[in-house]
């Protein structure tokens, strides 16, 4: 009896799951840092923040134009017209549709002298520039800071593989960071989850199994998929993937470059909108981000009061992280996710730009104190990076371990480039952006606000108001589809643009 019950015992296990090593428990898996199915681990703990809440400087008043509510999402107020000074720009723009500004910041580029050409900092040492030497350029006449008023585009290069990895070629920049692994979006293995009605399941579990035992565990993004991608999380030749608890099912990795798709029907429930948000805000606050800080706390109003109104009965919460660098008055304060939304303005209200000294910023502690936070499982999580410079050269490896931390978490980083960012900091939230199935947005000089934003190293995007750019990427994270500016948003437009790709000429790119 003993020998009939071992052997059904045995044909179960055959029949359900796979016939490799036996699989690790799920703290095991979480924490695996070799081997196949590679996960980050855990992230080292940083000590107490030193920073005096009685000490920071008054509120900054917010005009009443950014308190008042903003149409809803689906009707996206057609974008101001820029100032003078930008519309005489776009006039003098190329038949490409580059401003003489951007052309200017592309060659400089192509000959290595983009941080030096793009710095906009008296108080920041960029690459190539002399500590105490003042920016000679005449800063632009700043208007009341209000919402809709900022510029910016976006991209997103899981869209665009061929172009990223000509961009990672051209740049050759992933040799040159350490503990940045070069992250390969020509070759992703997408695990899509849909209900009967082939409506993308959000928030379902996805189990990865490799040959070696080792496991991954991630939730689908509202758009009912995870992207994995090979060489990074270490799958090997061939993988077992569930979905919902379904039974397993084997899966052979391409070798070669080319996207998979592998598609589960789950008949258990059907889609269901998003219930939950939590936003996080990680802001650098040195000297030179002095401009985006004050449009920021008016444009956040705006951004919040549509989303809500957008998603009437979405549970909110809202945190942020503020953060300068070693040596600063302080390094990060953090603002734990709150439904209090009228505390959340205050906390941003209250902070202004200061210190700095260098061209890095201790982005990586920043992170690291966000993948803390209590995300919650069940709702939608994103994290806003607004920056202008990347971590210092020997803390990027922790950045990009705290970036792999909450895409374990299911966060969804969304940068916002500021100002002053040169290519090394480009470089690095772009890599954050794709890891987390998100975007890359960015500033522009359309707007004629602050000093000159340096030209993505991108071959197509359009220009919209920042506030507008916001609020659809995050209805686009919420509802799990793409949302497109409507045709009177469009400021701008750059290169051959079509929903999201480049398009790519027909005898292919040019080689490099």
């Amino acid at each position: 009896m003993r020998q009939g019950i071992s052997i059904a015992a045995i044909m179960a296990v055959l029949a359900q799951g796979p016939v490799w090593a036996a699989p690790q428990s799920a703290v095991q898996a979480r924490s695996n840092s070799s081997g196949l199915c590679r996960s980050p681990g855990a992230l080292q703990q940083l000590g107490a923040e030193n920073w005096n809440q009685q000490q920071r400087p008054r509120p900054v008043p917010v005009s009443a134009s950014a308190r008042k509510s903003v149409a809803p999402m689906a009707d996206y107020p057609p974008a101001a017209p820029p100032p003078a000074s930008a519309m005489g720009r776009a006039e003098r723009a190329d038949s490409s549709g580059a401003a003489p500004s951007e052309i200017a910041v592309t060659a400089s580029r192509s000959e290595g002298g983009a941080a030096a050409a793009t710095a906009d900092r008296a108080d920041k040492v960029m690459p190539g520039e002399t500590a105490g030497w003042p920016d000679p350029r005449p800063r632009r006449p700043q208007p009341r800071p209000q919402a809709g008023q900022l510029t910016a585009g976006e991209h997103d290069d899981l869209l665009n593989p061929e172009l990223y990895a000509q961009y990672q070629r051209r740049s050759n920049l992933g040799q040159d960071l350490p503990g940045l692994p070069l992250l390969d979006t020509a070759r992703v293995l997408t695990i899509e989850a849909r209900d009967r009605s082939g409506q993308p399941l959000g928030r379902t579990m996805v189990e990865v199994l490799c040959a070696d035992g080792n496991r991954l565990q991630l939730s689908t993004m509202s758009d009912g998929t995870v992207a994995l991608f090979p060489a990074l999380d270490r799958l090997g030749s061939k993988v077992k993937v569930r979905v919902g608890g379904q039974p397993w099912r084997e899966v052979a990795i391409a070798s070669g470059a080319g996207g998979q798709r592998v598609s589960f029907t789950l008949d258990q429930r059907p889609a269901q909108a998003a219930q939950k948000l939590d936003l996080m805000l990680v802001i650098d606050t040195t000297g030179s981000m002095g401009d985006e800080i004050r449009y920021l706390q008016s444009e956040f109003g705006a951004i919040m009061t549509s989303v809500r109104a957008q998603h009437p009965g979405l549970d909110v919460r809202v945190g942020f992280v503020f953060y300068r660098d070693l040596g600063d008055d302080y390094v990060t304060q953090t603002v734990p996710l709150t439904r209090d939304f009228a505390r959340a303005q205050g906390e941003l209200g209250q902070h202004q730009a200061g210190g700095g000294g260098d061209y890095p910023e201790a982005m990586d502690q920043a992170l690291v104190r966000a993948a803390g936070q209590d995300w919650r499982g069940d709702a939608v999580k994103t994290m806003l990076l607004v920056a202008d410079a990347p971590p210092h050269d020997e803390h990027i490896g922790l950045a990009w371990q705290a970036s792999e931390v909450l895409r374990a978490k299911r966060v969804q980083i969304v940068p916002v480039a500021a100002s002053g960012v040169a290519d090394k900091a480009e470089y690095v939230m772009r890599a954050m952006a794709a890891l987390t199935q998100s975007r890359y947005t960015f500033l522009t000089d359309d707007s004629g606000i602050g000093n000159a934003h340096a030209a993505p190293a991108i071959d197509c995007y359009l220009v919209t108001r920042l506030d507008a750019l916001l609020r659809r990427v995050i209805d686009s994270q919420l509802t799990g589809r793409r949302i497109e500016p409507a045709e009177q948003e469009v400021i701008r437009q750059v290169g051959d643009y079509d929903h999201g790709r480049c398009v790519i000429p027909r005898g292919g790119l040019q080689q490099d």
